[in-house]
């Protein structure tokens, strides 16, 4: 069952909601600042993914981690993939018009924090010490 507790996984089902929800403004979409909050994710989430590549340790979330990575992207945030999935939603609720969608941006926040990013900061700091909770004390959680 945890192999369907992942983010893509809540990030699609807040996006459908969204999508469906029948309030919309009435002024419909605004597509730049959507568009920009999806080139954001974009770049975050590549950016992050080749730290990862590079420190050689898994991107996948309930594994435990070979390396602490705290270079490249990760001098910003601790969680850039998360602030890109937060972004992603942002984005199309943004794009689409949809009040729900943009209301549901915090919750989105929230269930990531409580389901992936709090696990992984335990696993870190029992994996990495000190060196994580210096990294933890000088990186924000998200930006």
């Amino acid at each position: 069952m945890r192999m369907l507790d992942l983010p893509p996984l809540w990030l699609l089902a807040f996006l459908v909601l969204a999508w469906v929800s029948p309030w919309h403004a009435p002024w419909g979409g605004v597509f730049f600042p959507g568009l920009i909050c999806l080139a954001l994710a974009a770049l975050l989430t590549v950016a992050a993914l080749l730290e990862f590549a590079r420190a050689r340790t898994t991107v996948i979330p309930h594994q435990m981690p070979s390396a602490l990575i705290q270079g490249g992207v990760f001098r910003w945030t601790r969680n850039p993939i998360y602030l890109a999935d937060v972004l992603i939603l942002a984005g199309f609720a943004l794009i689409w018009g949809s009040v729900l969608g943009v209301l549901l941006v915090p919750l989105l926040a929230v269930v990531l924090e409580r389901r992936f990013i709090r696990p992984e900061e335990g696993r870190l700091q029992s994996e990495f010490g000190e060196a994580f909770d210096a990294y933890a004390a000088s990186t924000r959680r998200w930006i």
